[in-house]
């Protein structure tokens, strides 16, 4: 992962908490005929584990390469950066569009897992997390047991065993403060989780 100094995020708390901030991270895994993509949820159960499940039908857990490192990239807010936005530009024209985001890779050895029970435990941990804060949260529980089992037939739960964290920042860090006070109100009304974001740079 290329990551410029000025936008490197190594503190271990702000990597967790743009993990678990990331709406839907990629899982990238080597295969005997190339890399394997896909695009799930995943649950961040510690620093160095991170679960989840894809379908059965899914080749990516069957021709993972065992033993190879895997890859799960997770991104939190980003958003586009107006020049306009910018104090520098009524100062000198000398401004051009970016791209403010967080990001973190995590890098690993992916664990299968067909037993029922573990799987069960992950898919409810899933459920129980995104069902959180909610008025009413459903469980697994309110399905019949014999509907759930079946479900559990169609997928096969993944533990990434994390090794590496790399993560980048890039929150107009290496601008002006006055810039970067104008990228906070410009993207106020459009972005405000990343105007938030930036002000927490400050």
């Amino acid at each position: 992962m290329y990551i410029p100094p000025a936008f490197a995020e190594n503190r271990p708390e702000e990597l967790l908490a743009i993990m678990r901030a990331a709406s839907l991270p990629i899982l990238i895994t080597p295969t005997a005929a190339g890399l394997a993509i896909t695009h799930l949820p995943l649950l961040v159960a510690g620093p160095d584990r991170i679960i989840g499940h894809v379908a059965k039908a899914n080749p990516q857990w069957r021709q993972a390469l065992p033993g190879a490192e895997s890859v799960a990239i997770f991104t939190a807010v980003d958003g586009y950066v107006s020049p306009n936005w910018y104090a520098t530009k009524a100062e000198t024209h000398k401004v051009v569009p970016t791209w403010n985001y967080q990001a973190v890779h995590a890098t690993g050895t992916l664990e299968i897992i067909e037993d029922t029970q573990e799987l069960l435990a992950i898919v409810t941990a899933l459920v129980n997390h995104h069902e959180a804060g909610r008025p009413a949260p459903w469980a697994v529980a309110d399905a019949p047991p014999a509907y759930i089992a079946t479900q559990l037939k169609g997928i096969i739960g993944i533990v990434l065993h994390v090794t590496k964290l790399e993560g980048a920042a890039k929150l107009s860090q290496n601008k002006t403060l006055p810039d970067r006070h104008g990228v906070i109100k410009g993207t106020a009304t459009e972005n405000p989780a990343l105007s938030e974001a930036i002000k927490r740079t400050l």
